[in-house]
């Protein structure tokens, strides 16, 4: 067996992230910087932060084998059983050639109620990929996009080096659960991903499970990261959480696109609304898990009739997020745009149903990617190249 080189793991070789922090169990990538996740004094928001969507590895070299050691922190919820390790997927020259997944790891217990978190220790293990092209290539290794993933050694047959530059525009995009990809089983098939590939970007995923909620501090962080294009996709969550009523809604999304704009005045600027769930379609939140179903499903505890008190459902808010950028757009040429019913409206849900009431499966999140790159990315859309 060939002996294999350790190449030391530098922030340089990441891709994704907003924040990289050294720890004793390795390099550990973060969607969303330590302040922000300090400001917002919630271990849930922490963890989602921690989670790898869309951050990889981007090397380059001739290697034909590659280890990565790896501590990965899997997400339960109380009462259900852990699922399989995460899959890391490894990308040569821009086209998946293996899906594998570590031994051991770490779990992370979540109460889908109360958002409590409780930790508890694991073991490293080792991904490995063997039979890669013997030639110079560029190589990318996605980190499972729901598992916080410390990254301990790397080593090749062969010596590799970060990635230089793709020269590719940079597109941000912000959204809730789905956008993280929490329902799907490699980091490659979320639809954010799937859009990205086709219309030929570099991705920064900060979808947040269940954090999609318009907070000041991740408006900052998007302010301060160096993108080309943004997308904002908001309101699932905040019918979730039942977090504002209709008074609060309007200068809420006022003051986070102010603060994107502040660090970003003339990038493309995309508002996303949601797609469709027919639970919370003209029903308001909040929403949890249905302890009566006999599959995993969420219900909604909020009555249609609260609406006319200023209660929010996914319709009010499409209306609302509608006349905002309509209004803004006015002196905002950049600003956009997209009804989430476009990428998943009601006759999506008839052939491809949310199997749990509120996420799309994996036929789902390649319907959603696909639309995306064509609604933003394609000629005459907002993301177009000049």
């Amino acid at each position: 067996m060939t002996e294999l080189v350790t190449t030391p793991l530098t922030p340089a070789m990441l891709r994704g992230a907003l924040h990289i922090e050294a720890t004793a169990d390795g390099l550990l990538p973060r969607r969303l910087p330590p302040h922000a996740i300090a400001q917002a004094h919630d271990d849930h928001l922490a963890l989602m932060a921690s989670q790898s969507a869309g951050v990889r590895l981007a090397l380059r070299g001739a290697a034909t084998v590659l280890e990565l050691d790896v501590l990965a922190t899997r997400t339960v919820q109380r009462g259900a059983v852990a699922g399989p390790a995460g899959r890391y997927d490894l990308l040569v020259d821009g086209r998946l050639v293996a899906r594998a997944a570590p031994s051991g790891g770490a779990v992370v217990t979540v109460d889908p109620v109360t958002r409590a978190v409780a930790y508890a220790s694991g073991t490293p293990g080792t991904v490995r990929f063997a039979g890669l092209p013997a030639r110079e290539k560029d190589i990318e290794i996605w980190l499972p996009q729901t598992e916080a993933t410390h990254l301990r050694a790397l080593r090749a047959d062969t010596s590799v080096r970060p990635a230089p530059e793709s020269g590719r525009r940079v597109w941000l995009h912000h959204g809730s659960s789905i956008s993280h990809g929490v329902q799907i089983a490699s980091p490659t098939q979320t639809w954010p991903a799937i859009a990205a590939a086709r219309a030929g970007v570099e991705l920064i995923n900060l979808g947040l499970n269940g954090n999609a909620l318009l907070d000041p501090f991740t408006a900052r962080a998007i302010r301060a990261a160096a993108a080309d294009l943004i997308s904002v996709k908001v309101g699932i969550n905040l019918v979730n959480t039942d977090l504002m009523r209709r008074r609060a809604l309007t200068p809420a999304v006022h003051g986070f696109l102010d603060t994107v704009r502040e660090g970003h005045p003339d990038t493309p600027l995309l508002v996303v609304s949601p797609i469709h769930s027919p639970l919370v379609e003209d029903a308001p939140g909040p929403t949890a898990p249905d302890p009566d179903a006999p599959v995993p499903r969420f219900r909604t505890f909020g009555d249609p009739a609260d609406l006319a008190t200023g209660r929010l459902s996914l319709r009010v808010i499409r209306d609302d997020l509608s006349r905002i950028v309509t209004e803004r757009a006015a002196t905002d040429p950049r600003l956009y745009y997209l009804d989430g019913r476009d990428l998943y409206g009601e006759r999506d849900f008839a052939d491809l149903p949310l199997p749990d009431l509120l996420h799309p499966d994996a036929g789902g999140h390649a319907l959603i990617g696909e639309r995306f790159a064509r609604a933003a990315f394609a000629a005459g859309g907002p993301f177009a190249p000049c």
